[in-house]
């Protein structure tokens, strides 16, 4: 199926292309609450946020900044780049992950950073996130859609060196591999004191705005995670929470869909869109567009 979706105008379209559920699912404005989500995820694996604690410039208010544009940036490649831009971008965060190390703070132990475990735990919290709040703001995605999307993610899951066949291929796989580890995370003190931060982070002068708006995206974030995860922060897990955030990601995507496409999407989830109803058309429309 990945091959046939790269037919067409001759382009190479990358790891999706039109058709993919993942095209028609990270254009939404509405999923950077699930960027965020995810981060919040992540680092309820200690292992996972020690090596990035370690091993980055979190702590410094510009460098920080910068290294979350580096993440957005890589995210959009991996989506929407050719297969050269992706391996490119890929093969960069490999050699990275590969040097660098972190120190276990319960036993000493020292740790590769690229160890499986951990690359597994980030990339199954960027696709349980994306899809999540995807699904509640009410994106269309069937069951189907939904198995669909989290199947595509395995190649996703390649570009940062994990084996797809070790990858959650369906939802229930997911719900899976979450069951299998909740009994070995908790939230450390470095993901308490991100969590804290995200309520009034550092942030550079031009987007001191975001400051204020802080706290209101901050509440919606921690209401989106599962229940288990925010009693790990020390938070309370209420049914009411899940129905409030609900309600408020089915707002911000109604509200998203009265902006123009042209301004609602950036230029590459434009793109996405305008080749997924050309190939939905048909082959005239290929070759009428090309």
């Amino acid at each position: 199926m990945h091959e046939d979706l790269r037919e067409g105008p001759g382009d190479d379209l990358g790891l999706f292309g039109p058709g993919s559920v993942t095209w028609r699912v990270m254009g939404e404005p509405v999923l950077m609450v699930g960027g965020v989500r995810a981060l919040l995820l992540q680092a309820l694996h200690p292992r996972s946020m020690w090596g990035t604690a370690q091993n980055s410039e979190l702590m410094d208010r510009d460098a920080a900044w910068a290294r979350l544009a580096r993440t957005v940036e890589f995210v959009r490649i991996r989506t929407y780049g050719t297969h050269r831009e992706v391996e490119r971008v890929g093969r960069r965060v490999r050699k990275l992950h590969s040097k660098l190390t972190g120190l276990d703070l319960r036993t000493g132990e020292t740790f590769p950073v690229d160890d499986p475990e951990n690359l597994l735990w980030v990339h199954m919290g960027e696709v349980d996130s994306y899809l999540d709040v995807a699904r509640r703001a009410g994106v269309g995605l069937s069951r189907a859609d939904a198995d669909a999307f989290v199947d595509e993610q395995r190649r996703a899951a390649a570009v940062v060196g994990l084996d797809p066949a070790d990858v959650p291929a369906s939802v229930a796989e997911m719900k899976d591999y979450y069951a299998e580890m909740r009994p070995r995370i908790w939230a450390c003190k470095e993901a308490r004191e991100g969590l804290r931060r995200m309520f009034s982070p550092d942030v550079p002068r031009n987007l001191l705005p975001l400051k204020l708006a802080a706290p209101g995206v901050g509440m919606l974030v921690v209401s989106t995670l599962p229940r288990w995860a925010r009693r790990m922060y020390g938070l309370p897990g209420l049914p009411t929470s899940d129905l409030a955030a609900t309600l408020t990601l089915k707002g911000l995507y109604r509200t998203t869909h009265v902006i123009p496409e042209r301004y609602r999407y950036t230029p590459d989830a434009q793109r996405a869109r305008r080749l997924t109803r050309e190939r939905a058309a048909g082959p005239d429309a290929w070759s009428i567009a090309s």
